[in-house]
This record gives C-alpha cells, sequence and structure tokens, in this order.
C-alpha cells in the first residue's frame, strides 16, 4: 500500500533527496486564528474538536490558506490531541487557555476498540482534500510523536516543564514505557490511516523534545519514532516522513540518524552551519524562520527569509518556519515571505 504520490509534486521531490528550485514552501499550523476568515469559520462550531471532527469544517479550514497563498503543500486541520481522545481518555479545550486531558496514572485503561471509528472523520477529510487539491499540491498527514503526547497524557496540559511526565519517566520507567509502547501503536495506524486516505507525506511532531536529558532524548524521543518510521514505510514504504524534535538542539544529528526520517523540521534556534551540515549527511532540511520575525514583518523578516533560503539553496530544503504561525501575524506577511522565497531560490 502506498500513497499515489505525483512526480509534480515538489515538496515529495524534495523529500525524496533531489534539490528542487524554486524551493517548495508551506507553513506549520498555516491553516488557523491569524486569518480572519478562518476566525469566522470557527464561529459555526460548538467546540475545537468538534471542529476538528467535522470534515466539512476540517476541508474548509485546510483549503482557506491554499486560496490565499501559493503554498506548495498543504496540511491537513486537525491536531495532535485527537490520539489520546480515541484511545479513551478525555480531552477537551478551554477558550484563550488550550487543551485540557484528565490526567493519566495508568495506560493500561487506554483501549483501541473504537480508535479506526473515532478518528474517520479525520481520514474522511483528509480524502476530500486531496480530491480538491491539484496533484502538484502535496497533503500532508500528522501525529504527535509519544513523549509530546504523553507529556500532555500525564499533566492533564502543556508547560510545567513537562514536569509531570519527566517525574513520572524517572520514577516509573516500566510503565512510562507501557504507554509509549501504545502511543508507538496509535501513531502507526494513525498516519498509515492517513496515507491511505491520500496523504503524500506526514510529519511527526515532538514539541516538547526540548524538555529531554540525554538519556530521555534518546530512550523517549528517538526510539519510539524510530519505530514508528519503521512501522510506517513496512505498509507505505516511498511516502516520505518527517520529524520535528523540537528544542533538539545539538541533538538533531543523532535523532536524523536515529530515526532515519526523510525529512527534519528545524527549530529557530538552530544555526544555519548546523543545517547545511545535517544537509550534507544527506537528509531533507526544513525551516526555520523565527515565527516572531514573520509577525513582526519589515526589513527583518527579509533578512533573515533571504539568508536561510541562500544559505539552504543547494540542498534538499523545504522552507518552513520553526514552529507555528503566531495568531498576531498579519496575512500579508505570510505574502512577502513566499515571494522572497520563490525569488531567493529561483533556478
Amino acid at each position: 500500500m502506498e500513497a499515489d504520490t505525483p512526480p509534480t509534486s515538489s515538496l515529495v521531490r524534495t523529500l525524496r533527496g533531489e534539490t528542487v528550485r524554486p524551493a517548495p514552501v508551506w507553513f506549520m499550523r498555516q491553516a488557523g486564528r491569524y486569518l480572519p476568515e478562518y476566525r469566522e469559520l470557527r464561529k459555526t462550531a460548538s467546540g475545537f474538536l468538534e471542529f476538528c471532527y467535522s470534515p466539512d469544517l476540517a476541508v474548509e479550514a485546510t483549503l482557506q490558506p491554499m486560496r490565499r497563498y501559493a503554498f506548495d503543500a498543504s496540511i491537513i486541520f486537525s491536531d495532535i490531541l485527537v490520539l489520546p481522545h480515541a484511545l479513551g481518555q478525555k480531552v477537551w479545550f478551554v477558550e484563550g487557555e488550550g487543551p485540557r486531558l484528565e490526567p493519566l496514572t495508568d495506560p493500561s485503561g487506554l483501549t483501541f476498540a473504537t480508535f479506526s471509528g473515532h478518528l474517520a472523520p479525520v481520514y474522511e477529510a483528509l480524502r476530500r482534500l486531496r480530491a480538491a487539491l491539484p496533484a502538484e499540491k502535496a497533503v500532508l498527514g500528522f501525529c504527535g510523536a509519544p513523549w509530546t503526547l504523553a507529556t500532555y497524557m500525564i499533566a492533564g496540559r502543556g508547560g510545567l516543564d513537562q514536569w509531570p511526565a519527566r517525574t513520572f519517566a524517572a520514577r516509573d520507567p516500566d510503565t512510562f514505557a507501557a504507554l509509549i509502547d501504545i502511543l508507538v501503536d496509535a501513531a502507526i495506524r494513525h498516519l498509515v490511516a492517513q496515507i491511505e486516505a491520500g496523504a503524500d507525506a506526514v510529519q511527526i511532531f515532538d514539541s516538547w523534545a526540548s524538555a529531554l536529558d540525554e538519556e530521555g532524548f534518546r530512550r523517549w524521543s528517538i526510539e519510539p519514532i524510530a519505530r514508528i518510521v519503521a512501522g510506517v514505510r513496512t505498509q507505505a514504504p516511498n511516502v516520505p516522513i518527517i520529524g520535528f524534535p523540537r528544542g533538539a538542539g545539538t541533538g538533531y544529528g543523532d535523532f536524523v540518524d536515529g530515526t532515519r526520517v526523510d525529512g527534519v523540521s528545524l527549530d529557530w534556534t538552530v544555526t544555519l552551519e548546523a543545517a547545511k551540515s545535517l544537509q550534507k549527511s544527506g537528509v531533507c532540511v526544513q525551516g526555520n524562520l523565527d515565527p516572531a520575525r514573520l509577525a513582526v514583518g519589515g526589513p527583518g523578516l527579509d533578512r533573515a527569509v533571504r539568508a536561510i533560503c541562500e544559505a539552504l539553496r543547494d540542498g534538499p530544503f523545504i522552507f518552513n518556519l520553526g514552529h507555528g504561525i503566531s495568531l498576531e501575524t498579519p496575512p500579508e506577511n505570510v505574502t512577502r515571505v513566499i515571494d522572497l522565497v520563490k525569488e531567493t531560490t529561483a533556478p
């Protein structure tokens, strides 16, 4: 089983190791609250999870930035926390504050009994999205990495330096490993189902990788993601996989070597010299504009975009942000960045 990946998709070609000019560009969270049309659409749903589980709304939200901008890829509108929700954990969102979960102390209560049916609306949205976009526009699926999901599941919310998950893992590594095993299985199932629904590539978000020490990063980030990559490839061997261990710092090289991802997303703290070194190792690099520069705009934004493009344009390179678009971002700044990327990386 494999996704139908057209040769015209510049993003997929780049993830397979080609140097494509102009460089493909998409942004994490490119669909969302910075767009006035999204804010109007959001009013039609009773809650955020209800929004994510409505194929009509999810597809419309995903297509909104594709109508505005010359992005080369679209990532399905969803959330990483649909996985713990599908496994039976209580999840809800508090307006203006973010996600809340019923804190988990024992993973044995999690179940796959209704997993696929629970997530069916996500896969239906992805099928509709793939049908709605031309072949040259890649469609991306995604999931949260086991460590990042575990931090939310144990603490019941984000933040707090991931102290609840870190102390849980240190105090009871066997139980924590059991939770990670469940999440590895869930991630493989979810990514494969998204590929079957039409995703041309997938990304694994380890948004809280920065909280881990060296041993923890290897055990709870690299090793589980390596298992996910291997598991997905047994069923979809030619579908590219991107990993994003945000805040991994000097551990990015170990992450690439250990997981064998096709592409690696870089946060904005990664130097361009380090990014070029990763490129030379054979991996496609993606990133890494600071979202704050995008929000502010002006000459500083132009300089940063040009510096990234000039440093990385000669290797497999996808222009993206170092994290998601901020709510404060003026939509016109996105147009400016795309124009600069296409101009600076032109053949």
